[in-house]
């Protein structure tokens, strides 16, 4: 445990920090499952609006510096590969 003032603090800080990119990281898996479910079902016009969800959120991350933006670009390829087989 820290004994300086400014050391509890940072302990706090990045507790809270933790539990927000944690929340984040949890969204953007979700958003790209959710994409693939409707991509195994064959549903293409759902599956259109969870993919631009699914961008959103990796962009979201990258701007968060949760994601590599190399990782970010190659995911978003991959879900469009996808959603190109659907048609």
């Amino acid at each position: 445990m820290p004994n300086i003032k400014s050391a509890k603090k940072r302990v706090k800080v990045i507790e809270k920090k933790t539990a927000i990119n944690t929340a984040r990281k949890t969204a953007l898996k979700t958003a790209i499952k959710k994409f693939e479910a409707a991509a195994v079902k064959g549903d293409k016009a759902a599956a259109t609006v969870l993919f631009n969800d699914a961008v959103k959120k990796l962009d979201q991350a990258v701007a968060h510096n949760l994601v590599h933006k190399n990782k970010a670009a190659r995911k978003k390829s991959q879900l469009a590969i996808k959603l190109a087989k659907l048609a």
